[in-house]
């Protein structure tokens, strides 16, 4: 099955205001089944301007637990997401710069 990884990610500024909410996409992946529990291993987000995106930089990787599992049957054909436990990036705490 293609599942579409998706994870909401909430921009805050340093005094905790938040500044905005997205909901990020790691893609599309063929995997034989997914279920809410798992863990997948993926790249930390982090932020280029406000803007989410991965932090390819070395040793760089997170953990995250699936919290949700959805099946979109009003689609054809139907589409599944899998949705990662939310994260909360700091804007200049979680910048990485130019890569």
């Amino acid at each position: 099955m293609e599942y579409n990884i998706c994870q909401t990610v909430k921009i805050v500024d340093m005094n905790d205001e938040i500044i905005s909410e997205v909901l990020f996409e790691h893609g599309q992946f063929e995997i034989s089944s997914l279920t809410i529990g798992s863990s997948v291993l993926s790249y930390q987000l982090g932020l280029k301007e406000f803007e989410v995106v991965f932090d390819k930089r070395d040793g760089k990787y997170q953990r995250y637990k699936i919290v949700d599992v959805e099946i979109d049957l009003i689609q054809k054909p139907a589409t599944l997401k899998a949705f990662l436990e939310p994260v909360t990036l700091i804007v200049g705490q979680h910048d990485i710069g130019l890569m």
